[in-house]
């Protein structure tokens, strides 16, 4: 027969089994939506269809018309959206979609470029006249791309639709003329136990 201690034993340790938790490794490009909030799936196909659609453009043909390839950099994208999203993914979705298109050249963003100036400041100082790298002789970028992320939520009860807009464009950074504008929509419906959203 049991004694009390030993049941007690016993159910102390299926509740701690019970709560323990459990993790599974997913496939990067699974498609797995928890929240119905802005995830990382959105974030890696809004950046793939907006380059898609930028890079298929007449714009990008006039440069190519010229033989040249242009230089790229991606500025700010805002998040004016009612939840926290990380613009930083976001943006390096931009730029590798953009790099890997093979169609653009590419230079490094403001805060990038702050470090990469310190090296060459270090440089100056520290490595031998043959392999240190010189000031001002950086690549200009001829388009900067920026954009922003909207949202809207339409709520009733534990019921709600959750609207995205991602705005982006891209502007001639010595002329201020604008080159191209694209836009990508993301509808979610979501269905909740709280009504919180």
């Amino acid at each position: 027969m049991f004694s009390f201690k030993s049941v007690a034993s016993i159910l102390l340790l299926v509740l701690i089994a019970g709560c323990s938790t459990k993790v599974a490794r997913v496939d990067t490009a699974s498609t797995i939506d928890l929240t119905g909030r802005w995830n990382d799936t959105d974030s890696r196909l809004v950046a793939e269809e907006m380059i898609n659609d930028a890079l298929n453009q007449r714009w990008l043909y006039s440069w190519e018309a010229k033989n040249q390839r242009p230089t790229v950099i991606v500025g700010n994208i805002s998040n004016r959206s009612h939840e926290h999203i990380n613009t930083q993914t976001f943006t390096r979705n931009i730029e590798r979609a953009l790099l890997n298109s093979g169609r653009v050249d590419f230079v490094a963003t403001r805060d990038d470029r702050e470090q990469i100036r310190e090296e060459r400041l270090d440089q100056g100082e520290h490595a031998s006249v043959y392999t240190q790298k010189q000031m001002g002789e950086e690549y200009g970028a001829d388009l900067m791309m920026m954009g922003t992320i909207n949202s809207i939520t339409d709520q009733e009860g534990r019921r709600a639709v959750i609207y995205y807009q991602v705005n982006m464009e891209l502007v001639e950074i010595e002329s201020n003329r604008k080159v191209w504008i694209g836009e990508k929509q993301i509808k979610k419906y979501v269905e909740r136990a709280t009504t919180k959203f």
